[in-house]
């Protein structure tokens, strides 16, 4: 045990203080190390057989993406979000539920959109369902979780996009939410424009090949810092949260467990990557799936990162409408998904 406390020590002297998620998984490990010995080696082996299981879907997210990347795929998506809003705010709710982008990296393309003069009822369809759903997260929830749960949750993402959406169309009309971005983002986005065609044969270009190997090992190693981290929280739940709790709580036929995931989605929600195999071990323990549900969706739309982004680019009306449709549609999807779960 010594020995390995010690390697724990040296392995974040040289490296986790450049990595606050490794950093903190260090010393709750330490931590455990100490406190409970037993505990220790139980999450150990727990998140080496999760990630077992897990490895193929980490390995097909990551090379979709990397793909994407390596293709500049992503141009297609702000050319075809020009034109009637009634098509492209479908488009766009389709788009933001299979794009490939985080709640931060969707934001250089929402302010490089906005700017070249792009709608933002299809913007705001976007940035809902982006946030929610990606091709990454749908695999690694359909590994987790299961493929039913996964499938609802893309298709809440594009609803929601879809009413998101809609709903900024009408308001526009009525005189609400004009000029959505600050002036200071306006004038700063001629580096975010594509117009090149993607070239689908990447690997025929060396720099497209380095570009795809770069994107591919970057989302791998993102994805393994966040999935490590998720899957010792997952054991220490196991181990500490009794069942009990979890049913009388989050469980049960009323609605309150729904309002109460969807308010605590908001603040708690750390990362997509941590969430889904916390909710995944609490609906196993007594968790309603659509509070679930209902916490993913409000979690992912109103993360840290996504809100700070949000704030960084969009005026304060815009905001407003972007947290207040996060929790009224979260918890309508996840009343929804309760009744047929």
């Amino acid at each position: 045990m010594a020995s390995i406390v010690s390697g724990l020590i040296n392995f974040g002297y040289h490296r986790t203080f450049l990595e606050p998620v490794w950093t903190v998984f260090l010393l709750t490990l330490l931590l455990i190390a100490v406190i409970d010995p037993q505990q220790f080696a139980i999450s150990l082996r727990f998140m080496g057989d999760t990630f077992v299981l897990i490895v193929p879907f980490i390995l097909a997210s990551s090379l979709i993406y990397a793909y994407v990347s390596a293709t500049q795929a992503d141009s297609l998506i702000a050319n075809a979000l020009q034109g009637r809003q009634a098509v492209v705010i479908v488009t766009a709710a389709m788009f933001g539920a299979l794009s490939p982008f985080c709640s931060c990296g969707v934001i250089p393309l929402i302010a490089a959109m906005l700017a070249m003069g792009v709608p933002l009822a299809p913007v705001m369809a976007f940035w809902i369902a982006s946030p929610v759903i990606d091709p990454v997260m749908y695999l690694l929830t359909a590994g987790i979780v299961g493929w039913e749960f996964a499938t609802l949750k893309a298709l809440g993402a594009i609803v929601l996009g879809l009413t998101a959406g809609w709903a900024v169309y009408f308001a526009q009309r009525a005189g609400y939410l004009l000029n959505p971005l600050k002036p200071s983002v306006t004038g700063d986005t001629t580096t975010l424009t594509q117009t090149d065609k993607p070239v689908w044969r990447f690997w025929e270009e060396a720099p497209r090949k380095a570009v795809f190997i770069e994107k591919a090992t970057n989302i791998m190693l993102l994805l393994l810092k966040w999935l490590a981290f998720a899957f010792l929280l997952e054991s220490l739940l196991v181990a500490y949260v009794p069942t009990e709790w979890v049913a009388s709580s989050f469980g049960g036929d009323t609605q309150a467990p729904i309002l109460w995931a969807t308010l605590i989605g908001v603040p708690a929600y750390i990362n997509g990557y941590v969430a889904v195999p916390l909710i995944a071990e609490l609906i196993n323990k007594g968790m309603q799936p659509g509070a679930g549900m209902a916490f993913l969706i409000a979690g992912g739309i109103t993360s840290i990162p996504a809100m700070i982004a949000v704030v960084a680019v969009a005026r304060i009306q815009v905001v407003i409408f972007y947290v207040g449709f996060a929790l009224v549609g979260s918890f309508a999807w996840g009343l929804i998904y309760q009744l047929f779960a």
